[in-house]
């Protein structure tokens, strides 16, 4: 953070990338952390079963369901 930004730009960036350029006015010194990549921990998924149960249910439930919305 106390290295000069064009510097870092002309040695990291455009070897990699030759057309590529940076707007100093939109940039901003210093980083930003992604809560979600650290610190997200995602519920375990259901069984196999239990979906099956779940689909099984609607469909159970909603037996019929069509033939009193269409009045037959």
């Amino acid at each position: 953070m106390k290295e000069n930004i064009q510097e870092y730009f002309l040695r990291e960036v455009k070897p990699y990338a030759e057309e590529s350029w940076i707007a100093l006015d939109s940039v901003k010194i210093g980083y930003e952390l992604s809560f979600n990549k650290y610190f997200y921990q995602p519920a375990p998924l259901r069984s196999l079963e239990e979906v099956t149960k779940d689909i099984l249910a609607l469909e159970k439930e909603g037996d019929g369901l069509l033939a009193e919305i269409l009045k037959f």
